[in-house]
Protein backbone atom coordinates (compact mmCIF):
# COMPACT_ATOMS: atom_id res chain seq x y z
CA UNK A 1 0.00 0.00 0.00
CA UNK A 2 1.39 3.48 -0.71
CA UNK A 3 0.58 6.01 2.18
CA UNK A 4 -0.59 9.67 1.36
CA UNK A 5 1.89 12.25 2.19
CA UNK A 6 0.33 15.76 3.70
CA UNK A 7 1.75 18.54 5.04
CA UNK A 8 2.01 19.39 9.01
CA UNK A 9 -0.77 21.86 8.40
CA UNK A 10 -2.88 19.48 6.48
CA UNK A 11 -2.67 17.32 9.35
CA UNK A 12 -3.69 19.75 11.51
CA UNK A 13 -6.37 20.65 9.88
CA UNK A 14 -8.29 17.23 10.63
CA UNK A 15 -8.45 17.68 14.49
CA UNK A 16 -11.22 19.63 15.58
CA UNK A 17 -12.65 21.09 19.00
CA UNK A 18 -13.53 18.73 21.31
CA UNK A 19 -10.92 16.09 20.06
CA UNK A 20 -8.92 13.48 21.93
CA UNK A 21 -5.70 13.15 20.41
CA UNK A 22 -3.60 10.19 21.44
CA UNK A 23 0.71 11.09 21.39
CA UNK A 24 3.68 9.03 20.95
CA UNK A 25 6.47 9.79 23.06
CA UNK A 26 7.64 9.34 27.03
CA UNK A 27 9.34 12.51 28.05
CA UNK A 28 9.94 14.95 24.54
CA UNK A 29 11.84 11.81 23.31
CA UNK A 30 9.64 10.55 20.19
CA UNK A 31 7.10 12.67 20.90
CA UNK A 32 5.43 13.58 17.87
CA UNK A 33 6.11 17.83 17.48
CA UNK A 34 5.24 18.94 14.20
CA UNK A 35 0.96 18.56 13.98
CA UNK A 36 0.69 19.82 17.62
CA UNK A 37 2.58 23.18 16.65
CA UNK A 38 0.41 23.64 13.69
CA UNK A 39 -2.95 22.51 15.90
CA UNK A 40 -1.74 25.68 18.31
CA UNK A 41 -1.69 28.30 15.27
CA UNK A 42 -5.24 26.52 14.37
CA UNK A 43 -6.54 27.47 18.32
CA UNK A 44 -5.26 30.82 17.81
CA UNK A 45 -6.68 31.43 14.81
CA UNK A 46 -10.33 30.10 16.26
CA UNK A 47 -9.87 32.20 18.90
CA UNK A 48 -9.37 35.23 17.40
CA UNK A 49 -12.83 34.55 15.62
CA UNK A 50 -14.49 34.30 18.78
CA UNK A 51 -15.02 30.33 18.36
CA UNK A 52 -14.08 28.16 21.15
CA UNK A 53 -11.08 25.15 19.86
CA UNK A 54 -9.62 23.13 22.95
CA UNK A 55 -9.03 19.13 22.69
CA UNK A 56 -7.58 17.01 24.92
CA UNK A 57 -4.16 15.27 24.92
CA UNK A 58 -3.32 11.77 25.46
CA UNK A 59 0.35 10.67 26.12
CA UNK A 60 2.86 8.17 27.87
CA UNK A 61 4.51 10.84 30.00
CA UNK A 62 5.45 14.83 29.68
CA UNK A 63 5.99 16.21 25.99
CA UNK A 64 8.49 18.82 24.60
CA UNK A 65 7.58 22.48 23.73
CA UNK A 66 6.07 21.96 20.58
CA UNK A 67 2.94 20.07 22.44
CA UNK A 68 2.57 21.02 25.92
CA UNK A 69 4.12 24.26 25.82
CA UNK A 70 2.35 25.59 21.91
CA UNK A 71 -1.03 24.30 22.88
CA UNK A 72 -0.91 25.96 26.63
CA UNK A 73 0.02 29.35 25.24
CA UNK A 74 -2.64 29.12 23.04
CA UNK A 75 -5.14 27.87 25.21
CA UNK A 76 -5.77 25.06 23.33
CA UNK A 77 -6.04 22.11 25.90
CA UNK A 78 -9.27 21.27 27.89
CA UNK A 79 -7.99 18.58 29.56
CA UNK A 80 -4.31 16.54 29.62
CA UNK A 81 -2.82 13.14 31.38
CA UNK A 82 -0.74 11.81 32.27
CA UNK A 83 2.35 13.75 33.25
CA UNK A 84 4.03 17.18 32.33
CA UNK A 85 7.54 19.33 32.83
CA UNK A 86 6.86 21.86 30.94
CA UNK A 87 6.87 25.94 32.67
CA UNK A 88 3.48 27.52 30.31
CA UNK A 89 1.54 23.67 30.41
CA UNK A 90 2.30 24.05 34.94
CA UNK A 91 1.47 27.77 35.12
CA UNK A 92 -1.82 27.31 33.33
CA UNK A 93 -3.05 23.81 35.41
CA UNK A 94 -2.10 25.85 38.16
CA UNK A 95 -4.48 28.97 37.50
CA UNK A 96 -7.25 26.63 36.88
CA UNK A 97 -7.14 26.89 32.97
CA UNK A 98 -6.16 23.11 32.30
CA UNK A 99 -8.28 19.58 33.65
CA UNK A 100 -5.22 17.86 34.28
CA UNK A 101 -5.36 14.12 35.64
CA UNK A 102 -2.01 13.14 37.29
CA UNK A 103 -2.09 9.01 36.51
CA UNK A 104 0.47 6.36 37.56
CA UNK A 105 1.89 5.88 33.61
CA UNK A 106 1.70 2.14 34.10
CA UNK A 107 -1.84 2.74 34.32
CA UNK A 108 -2.19 5.08 31.64
CA UNK A 109 -2.77 2.83 28.10
CA UNK A 110 -5.24 0.41 29.99
CA UNK A 111 -7.37 3.43 31.56
CA UNK A 112 -7.42 4.28 27.89
CA UNK A 113 -7.99 0.55 26.73
CA UNK A 114 -10.74 0.16 29.60
CA UNK A 115 -12.71 3.24 28.21
CA UNK A 116 -12.00 5.40 31.69
CA UNK A 117 -11.51 8.30 29.50
CA UNK A 118 -13.10 8.32 26.08
CA UNK A 119 -12.54 7.64 22.50
CA UNK A 120 -9.45 8.54 20.75
CA UNK A 121 -10.12 10.31 17.33
CA UNK A 122 -6.30 10.68 16.42
CA UNK A 123 -2.81 8.72 17.10
CA UNK A 124 -0.03 11.13 15.86
CA UNK A 125 2.63 9.03 16.09
CA UNK A 126 6.43 9.81 15.77
CA UNK A 127 8.60 7.09 13.63
CA UNK A 128 12.16 6.32 11.95
CA UNK A 129 10.51 4.11 9.45
CA UNK A 130 7.09 2.75 8.13
CA UNK A 131 6.19 -0.19 5.98
CA UNK A 132 3.65 -0.46 3.30
CA UNK A 133 2.02 -3.34 5.37
CA UNK A 134 2.00 -1.11 8.16
CA UNK A 135 4.83 -1.70 10.55
CA UNK A 136 5.06 1.58 12.64
CA UNK A 137 9.03 1.60 13.67
CA UNK A 138 9.25 4.61 16.76
CA UNK A 139 11.91 6.52 17.56
CA UNK A 140 13.34 7.25 21.08
CA UNK A 141 10.53 5.72 23.10
CA UNK A 142 7.71 3.32 23.71
CA UNK A 143 4.82 5.33 25.87
CA UNK A 144 1.12 4.58 24.90
CA UNK A 145 1.62 3.90 21.18
CA UNK A 146 0.79 0.58 20.87
CA UNK A 147 -2.52 1.43 22.24
CA UNK A 148 -3.07 4.63 20.39
CA UNK A 149 -2.32 3.07 17.66
CA UNK A 150 -4.86 0.01 17.79
CA UNK A 151 -7.95 2.22 19.78
CA UNK A 152 -7.50 5.33 17.57
CA UNK A 153 -9.94 4.73 13.94
CA UNK A 154 -6.83 7.29 12.22
CA UNK A 155 -3.23 7.70 12.64
CA UNK A 156 -1.12 10.10 11.60
CA UNK A 157 2.80 9.31 11.15
CA UNK A 158 5.36 11.94 11.71
CA UNK A 159 8.21 10.22 9.81
CA UNK A 160 11.06 11.90 11.64
CA UNK A 161 14.59 11.75 9.65
CA UNK A 162 15.83 13.39 12.43
CA UNK A 163 16.08 9.76 14.03
CA UNK A 164 18.08 7.65 12.38
CA UNK A 165 16.35 4.64 11.18
CA UNK A 166 19.16 2.26 12.76
CA UNK A 167 16.58 2.75 15.72
CA UNK A 168 14.57 -0.22 14.12
CA UNK A 169 15.37 -3.19 15.86
CA UNK A 170 15.93 -1.58 19.94
CA UNK A 171 11.96 -1.84 20.48
CA UNK A 172 10.40 -4.31 22.14
CA UNK A 173 6.56 -3.69 21.74
CA UNK A 174 4.15 -5.97 23.77
CA UNK A 175 0.73 -5.22 24.71
CA UNK A 176 -1.15 -7.54 27.54
CA UNK A 177 -4.69 -8.57 26.87
CA UNK A 178 -7.12 -7.13 29.44
CA UNK A 179 -9.00 -8.86 31.84
CA UNK A 180 -10.00 -11.73 32.55
CA UNK A 181 -7.62 -12.61 29.91
CA UNK A 182 -4.76 -11.00 30.83
CA UNK A 183 -1.69 -13.18 31.47
CA UNK A 184 1.52 -13.50 32.94
CA UNK A 185 3.94 -10.67 31.36
CA UNK A 186 7.03 -13.26 30.83
CA UNK A 187 10.34 -10.78 31.87
CA UNK A 188 12.75 -12.53 34.41
CA UNK A 189 15.81 -10.44 33.55
CA UNK A 190 16.07 -6.78 32.49
CA UNK A 191 17.30 -7.92 28.95
CA UNK A 192 14.46 -10.37 28.26
CA UNK A 193 12.57 -9.40 25.01
CA UNK A 194 8.93 -10.80 24.51
CA UNK A 195 7.24 -9.22 21.63
CA UNK A 196 8.03 -7.38 18.20
CA UNK A 197 9.91 -4.54 17.17
CA UNK A 198 7.72 -2.44 15.28
CA UNK A 199 3.81 -1.46 16.18
CA UNK A 200 1.36 -3.78 13.61
CA UNK A 201 -1.48 -1.67 12.69
CA UNK A 202 -4.39 -1.74 9.20
CA UNK A 203 -2.19 -0.07 6.87
CA UNK A 204 -5.53 1.81 6.09
CA UNK A 205 -5.39 3.32 9.20
CA UNK A 206 -2.65 5.67 8.22
CA UNK A 207 -4.57 8.52 6.79
CA UNK A 208 -1.30 10.55 6.17
CA UNK A 209 2.35 10.91 6.22
CA UNK A 210 3.96 14.16 7.69
CA UNK A 211 7.83 13.80 6.82
CA UNK A 212 9.85 15.30 9.49
CA UNK A 213 13.56 16.49 10.57
CA UNK A 214 12.89 18.00 13.99
CA UNK A 215 15.07 16.70 16.73
CA UNK A 216 13.94 15.67 20.25
CA UNK A 217 13.63 18.38 22.60
CA UNK A 218 16.00 17.33 24.57
CA UNK A 219 16.51 19.11 28.65
CA UNK A 220 19.78 19.12 29.74
CA UNK A 221 19.79 18.87 33.63
CA UNK A 222 21.69 21.10 36.06
CA UNK A 223 25.37 20.16 37.08
CA UNK A 224 25.72 18.61 40.20
CA UNK A 225 26.61 20.32 43.31
CA UNK A 226 28.17 19.73 46.99
CA UNK A 227 24.45 18.91 48.06
CA UNK A 228 23.64 16.56 44.83
CA UNK A 229 27.45 14.72 45.16
CA UNK A 230 26.85 13.95 48.69
CA UNK A 231 23.31 12.65 48.50
CA UNK A 232 24.67 10.75 45.38
CA UNK A 233 27.39 9.50 47.43
CA UNK A 234 25.15 8.19 50.55
CA UNK A 235 22.69 6.44 48.10
CA UNK A 236 25.77 4.59 47.19
CA UNK A 237 27.04 3.96 50.18
CA UNK A 238 23.56 2.55 51.65
CA UNK A 239 23.29 0.22 49.24
CA UNK A 240 26.86 -1.02 49.36
CA UNK A 241 26.14 -1.19 53.62
CA UNK A 242 23.20 -3.33 52.66
CA UNK A 243 25.30 -5.29 49.96
CA UNK A 244 28.03 -6.09 52.42
CA UNK A 245 25.24 -7.24 54.83
CA UNK A 246 23.36 -9.47 52.28
CA UNK A 247 20.29 -7.91 52.33
CA UNK A 248 21.38 -7.14 48.41
CA UNK A 249 22.76 -9.97 46.48
CA UNK A 250 26.21 -9.93 45.93
CA UNK A 251 25.03 -10.19 42.26
CA UNK A 252 23.34 -7.13 43.11
CA UNK A 253 19.53 -6.20 41.58
CA UNK A 254 18.25 -3.59 38.99
CA UNK A 255 17.90 -0.02 39.79
CA UNK A 256 15.34 2.19 38.91
CA UNK A 257 16.16 5.92 38.52
CA UNK A 258 14.22 9.27 38.22
CA UNK A 259 15.10 12.04 36.15
CA UNK A 260 17.04 14.97 37.24
CA UNK A 261 20.05 16.14 38.63
CA UNK A 262 20.22 13.96 41.84
CA UNK A 263 19.10 10.72 40.08
CA UNK A 264 22.54 11.59 37.64
CA UNK A 265 24.80 12.67 41.11
CA UNK A 266 22.98 9.07 42.12
CA UNK A 267 24.45 7.09 39.15
CA UNK A 268 27.35 9.00 39.16
CA UNK A 269 28.57 7.76 42.83
CA UNK A 270 27.20 4.65 42.17
CA UNK A 271 29.37 4.03 38.88
CA UNK A 272 32.75 4.96 40.74
CA UNK A 273 31.84 2.71 43.32
CA UNK A 274 34.34 -0.25 42.69
CA UNK A 275 32.70 -2.62 44.94
CA UNK A 276 29.44 -2.57 43.42
CA UNK A 277 29.42 -4.61 40.82
CA UNK A 278 28.31 -3.53 36.85
CA UNK A 279 24.53 -4.04 37.31
CA UNK A 280 21.26 -3.97 35.05
CA UNK A 281 18.66 -0.94 35.07
CA UNK A 282 15.45 -1.92 34.67
CA UNK A 283 13.55 1.95 34.34
CA UNK A 284 11.05 4.42 32.76
CA UNK A 285 13.68 6.95 31.46
CA UNK A 286 17.48 6.16 30.40
CA UNK A 287 19.55 9.39 30.73
CA UNK A 288 23.10 10.57 29.51
CA UNK A 289 24.86 9.37 32.61
CA UNK A 290 23.50 5.80 32.18
CA UNK A 291 24.67 5.83 28.75
CA UNK A 292 28.10 7.01 29.99
CA UNK A 293 28.13 3.83 32.25
CA UNK A 294 26.91 1.12 29.66
CA UNK A 295 29.87 2.73 27.76
CA UNK A 296 32.54 2.07 30.36
CA UNK A 297 30.48 -0.91 31.41
CA UNK A 298 29.41 -0.33 34.87
CA UNK A 299 26.16 -0.87 33.63
CA UNK A 300 25.30 -3.87 31.95
CA UNK A 301 21.74 -3.52 30.76
CA UNK A 302 19.41 -0.96 30.19
CA UNK A 303 16.03 -1.45 30.09
CA UNK A 304 13.99 1.56 29.53
CA UNK A 305 10.84 3.12 27.91
CA UNK A 306 12.57 6.40 26.92
CA UNK A 307 16.00 7.62 25.97
CA UNK A 308 15.88 11.02 27.86
CA UNK A 309 19.34 11.88 26.33
CA UNK A 310 20.39 15.51 24.47
CA UNK A 311 20.85 15.18 21.05
CA UNK A 312 24.07 14.72 20.80
CA UNK A 313 24.42 11.93 23.07
CA UNK A 314 21.17 10.31 20.73
CA UNK A 315 23.25 10.55 18.10
CA UNK A 316 25.94 8.96 19.61
CA UNK A 317 23.85 5.98 20.13
CA UNK A 318 22.68 6.42 16.65
CA UNK A 319 26.29 6.15 15.46
CA UNK A 320 27.42 3.13 17.93
CA UNK A 321 24.07 1.42 17.51
CA UNK A 322 26.45 -2.09 16.92
CA UNK A 323 27.74 -1.79 20.19
CA UNK A 324 24.21 -0.59 21.78
CA UNK A 325 22.40 -3.36 19.78
CA UNK A 326 22.03 -6.08 22.80
CA UNK A 327 22.49 -3.53 25.65
CA UNK A 328 19.47 -1.65 25.23
CA UNK A 329 15.64 -2.45 24.64
CA UNK A 330 12.92 0.32 25.01
CA UNK A 331 9.30 -0.62 26.39
CA UNK A 332 5.69 0.57 25.97
CA UNK A 333 5.28 2.07 29.43
CA UNK A 334 2.97 -0.28 30.50
CA UNK A 335 5.75 -2.88 30.66
CA UNK A 336 8.69 -0.78 31.83
CA UNK A 337 6.50 0.53 34.47
CA UNK A 338 4.73 -2.80 34.92
CA UNK A 339 4.23 -3.48 38.95
CA UNK A 340 4.40 -7.38 38.32
CA UNK A 341 7.79 -7.24 36.77
CA UNK A 342 9.09 -5.00 38.68
CA UNK A 343 8.30 -6.89 41.69
CA UNK A 344 9.37 -10.38 40.08
CA UNK A 345 12.90 -8.89 39.24
CA UNK A 346 13.34 -6.80 42.40
CA UNK A 347 13.86 -3.38 41.46
CA UNK A 348 15.55 -1.40 43.89
CA UNK A 349 13.71 2.25 43.33
CA UNK A 350 15.29 5.33 43.45
CA UNK A 351 13.27 8.79 43.06
CA UNK A 352 13.07 12.19 44.38
CA UNK A 353 10.71 13.88 47.35
CA UNK A 354 9.75 17.55 47.40
CA UNK A 355 8.89 16.98 51.35
CA UNK A 356 8.94 13.97 53.49
CA UNK A 357 6.71 14.02 56.92
CA UNK A 358 8.36 12.93 59.90
CA UNK A 359 6.77 8.96 59.09
CA UNK A 360 7.92 8.33 56.13
CA UNK A 361 5.41 9.77 54.10
CA UNK A 362 6.04 11.47 50.83
CA UNK A 363 5.02 14.64 48.47
CA UNK A 364 6.45 14.32 44.81
CA UNK A 365 3.81 16.23 43.36
CA UNK A 366 2.53 19.86 44.55
CA UNK A 367 4.07 22.41 46.28
CA UNK A 368 2.81 23.26 49.25
CA UNK A 369 -0.25 21.23 48.82
CA UNK A 370 -1.74 22.45 45.99
CA UNK A 371 0.49 23.46 42.65
CA UNK A 372 1.98 21.25 40.70
CA UNK A 373 4.69 20.66 40.00
CA UNK A 374 5.02 18.05 37.31
CA UNK A 375 2.81 14.69 38.53
CA UNK A 376 3.66 11.61 40.31
CA UNK A 377 5.13 10.23 36.72
CA UNK A 378 6.42 6.40 37.64
CA UNK A 379 7.50 6.82 41.24
CA UNK A 380 4.46 4.86 42.43
CA UNK A 381 4.84 2.28 40.09
CA UNK A 382 8.03 1.53 41.06
CA UNK A 383 7.83 2.45 44.78
CA UNK A 384 4.97 0.23 45.79
CA UNK A 385 6.45 -2.81 44.09
CA UNK A 386 10.22 -2.09 45.25
CA UNK A 387 12.77 -4.57 46.76
CA UNK A 388 14.24 -1.13 48.40
CA UNK A 389 12.31 1.78 47.82
CA UNK A 390 14.35 5.00 48.20
CA UNK A 391 13.62 8.94 48.11
CA UNK A 392 16.15 11.18 47.96
CA UNK A 393 16.14 15.14 48.27
CA UNK A 394 17.98 17.97 49.67
CA UNK A 395 17.01 18.68 53.56
CA UNK A 396 16.16 22.37 52.62
CA UNK A 397 15.52 24.82 49.72
CA UNK A 398 15.27 28.24 49.06
CA UNK A 399 18.57 29.11 51.01
CA UNK A 400 17.48 27.26 54.21
CA UNK A 401 13.71 28.83 54.37
CA UNK A 402 12.18 25.69 53.53
CA UNK A 403 12.52 22.26 54.98
CA UNK A 404 11.99 19.30 53.12
CA UNK A 405 11.38 17.38 56.45
CA UNK A 406 7.97 18.59 57.59
CA UNK A 407 5.55 17.18 60.61
CA UNK A 408 2.55 16.36 57.95
CA UNK A 409 3.01 16.20 54.17
CA UNK A 410 1.24 18.70 52.30
CA UNK A 411 0.02 16.34 49.64
CA UNK A 412 0.85 12.61 50.04
CA UNK A 413 1.92 10.96 47.30
CA UNK A 414 3.39 7.34 48.81
CA UNK A 415 2.67 6.62 52.11
CA UNK A 416 4.82 5.61 54.76
CA UNK A 417 3.83 1.64 53.87
CA UNK A 418 5.78 1.76 50.32
CA UNK A 419 8.78 3.95 51.35
CA UNK A 420 11.87 2.36 52.65
CA UNK A 421 14.77 5.01 52.71
CA UNK A 422 15.12 8.59 52.98
CA UNK A 423 18.42 10.54 52.29
CA UNK A 424 19.23 13.53 52.26
CA UNK A 425 22.67 15.45 52.02
CA UNK A 426 22.54 14.92 56.13
CA UNK A 427 22.35 10.96 56.03
CA UNK A 428 20.20 8.19 55.80
CA UNK A 429 17.15 7.56 57.51
CA UNK A 430 16.39 3.38 57.27
CA UNK A 431 12.06 3.03 58.20
CA UNK A 432 12.51 -0.53 57.74
CA UNK A 433 11.42 -2.56 60.80
CA UNK A 434 10.49 0.39 62.31
CA UNK A 435 7.11 1.83 64.42
CA UNK A 436 5.84 5.66 64.01
CA UNK A 437 7.77 6.99 66.25
CA UNK A 438 11.25 5.01 65.76
CA UNK A 439 10.47 6.26 62.20
CA UNK A 440 10.06 9.82 63.56
CA UNK A 441 13.38 9.96 65.24
CA UNK A 442 15.63 8.51 62.47
CA UNK A 443 14.18 11.24 59.46
CA UNK A 444 15.00 13.93 62.05
CA UNK A 445 18.30 12.86 63.52
CA UNK A 446 20.17 12.12 60.12
CA UNK A 447 17.87 13.78 57.21
CA UNK A 448 16.82 16.74 58.96
CA UNK A 449 19.19 20.04 58.24
CA UNK A 450 20.08 21.32 61.68
CA UNK A 451 18.10 24.68 61.57
CA UNK A 452 15.18 22.37 61.83
CA UNK A 453 15.82 19.35 64.30
CA UNK A 454 14.87 21.41 67.24
CA UNK A 455 11.60 22.76 65.17
CA UNK A 456 10.67 19.35 64.64
CA UNK A 457 11.36 17.36 68.15
CA UNK A 458 9.45 20.36 69.59
CA UNK A 459 6.48 19.30 67.09
CA UNK A 460 6.70 16.04 68.47
CA UNK A 461 6.22 17.00 71.86
CA UNK A 462 3.70 19.03 71.20
CA UNK A 463 2.09 16.66 69.53
CA UNK A 464 1.99 13.89 72.56
CA UNK A 465 4.33 11.08 73.50
CA UNK A 466 1.47 8.33 73.99
CA UNK A 467 -0.21 8.24 70.51
CA UNK A 468 0.91 5.15 68.31
CA UNK A 469 1.53 8.31 65.60
CA UNK A 470 1.91 11.50 67.59
CA UNK A 471 0.63 14.35 65.49
CA UNK A 472 -0.75 18.29 67.02
CA UNK A 473 -4.02 17.89 64.12
CA UNK A 474 -4.11 21.99 64.59
CA UNK A 475 0.00 22.22 63.82
CA UNK A 476 0.51 19.89 61.43
CA UNK A 477 1.27 22.05 58.40
CA UNK A 478 1.96 25.12 60.79
CA UNK A 479 5.64 24.62 59.32
CA UNK A 480 3.62 25.39 55.57
CA UNK A 481 1.17 28.24 57.24
CA UNK A 482 4.65 30.02 58.13
CA UNK A 483 6.45 29.37 55.22
CA UNK A 484 3.14 31.65 53.30
CA UNK A 485 2.89 33.92 56.02
CA UNK A 486 6.59 35.09 56.79
CA UNK A 487 8.27 33.09 53.76
CA UNK A 488 10.86 31.32 56.05
CA UNK A 489 9.68 27.77 58.03
CA UNK A 490 12.07 28.63 60.58
CA UNK A 491 10.46 31.33 62.55
CA UNK A 492 7.18 28.80 63.26
CA UNK A 493 6.28 29.48 67.08
CA UNK A 494 4.47 25.91 68.14
CA UNK A 495 3.74 28.03 71.58
CA UNK A 496 0.59 29.73 69.27
CA UNK A 497 -0.87 26.33 68.43
CA UNK A 498 -0.93 24.93 72.35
Amino acid sequence: MSFKFITAAEAASLVKHGHNIGLSGFTPAGTAKAVTAEVAKIAEAEHAKGNPFQISIFTGASTGDSCDGVLARAKALRYRAPYTTNPDFRKAVNNGEIAYNDIHLSQMAQELRYGFMGKIDYAVIEACEVTADGKIYLTAAGGIAPTLCHLAPYIIVELNRAHSNRMMGLHDVYEPLDPPYRREIPIYKASDRIGVPYIQVDPKKIIGIVETNWPDEARDFASSDPVTDQIGQNVADFLLSDMKRGIIPSTFLPLQSGVGNIANAVLGALGREQAIPAFEMYTEVIQNSVIDLIRNGRIKFGSTCSLTVTNDCLQGIYDDMDFFRDKLVLRPSEISNNPEVIRRLGVISMNTAIEVDLYGNVNSTHISGTKMMNGIGGSGDFTRNAYISIFSCPSTAKNGAISAIVPMVSHEDHSEHSVNIIITEQGIADLRGKSPKERAAAIIENCAHPDYKEILWDYMKLGGGKAQTPHAIQAALGMHAELGKSGDMRNIDWASYK
